[in-house]
């Protein structure tokens, strides 16, 4: 994927885009981007689940997150769109009634696929760890694999790299324990009735 002008792009470049890709602008670059493959949106979709459950709504886990599914981030003229963003409720109480967000997340998770990957990155982790996001995900489901990050100033440490069927406690969210296999699009069976 390539930057669509070699100008700075504006969010007016954002807004003329068509429907069918994302957009984002990255260091002055628009970025366009297809939407996601099924697989992509699969594992998605799935970790979405698996944490708002516990982290938003409180059952069976903390509660105490906002987790969100593709916001549009407002960081100065950078305009990112993470897979998944997740703020902890002590700094925003509530999400705001807007289009875009201008408040770092704690967490972001980025699921990659080859055409957004390099992007990903090489891109935007640099942006996430300037603005202050404490942790990053970046979940490869063509691998099967979840990396962990955490910022260190502007920089970012690699916490761990969990793959296949893992099941793991990783951070902020160790207070679940995730099953990788989950994310996969792997169907499983039904719990029995009780």
């Amino acid at each position: 994927m390539a930057p669509v002008p070699k100008q700075r792009a504006t969010y007016a470049d954002l807004e003329r885009l068509p429907d069918n890709v994302v957009g984002e602008i990255v260091a002055g670059a628009l970025y366009a981007s297809p939407r996601p493959r099924v697989t992509h949106a699969v594992t998605s979709s799935a970790l979405g689940a698996e944490l708002t459950v516990p982290f938003q709504f409180g059952r069976g886990g903390p509660g105490g997150w906002w987790i969100l599914d593709e916001p549009e981030l407002h960081f100065g003229d950078d305009v990112l769109v993470p897979d998944l963003a997740g703020w902890r409720i002590e700094r925003m109480p509530s999400p705001p009634d807007v289009a875009a967000i201008e408040l770092a997340p704690d967490w972001i998770c980025e699921v990659l696929s080859p055409s957004t990957a390099r992007l990903d990155r090489k891109g935007k982790l640099p942006i996430y760890a300037q603005r202050g996001v404490s942790h990053a995900w970046l979940i490869d489901p063509a691998v099967r694999t979840l990396e962990v990050l955490r910022r260190d100033r502007t920089l970012w440490t690699l916490i761990g790299t969990y793959a296949d069927q893992d099941r793991v406690r990783v951070e902020p969210f160790e207070a679940i324990e995730l099953d990788l296999s989950l994310l996969w699009g792997v169907p499983t069976a039904p719990e029995p009735a009780r």
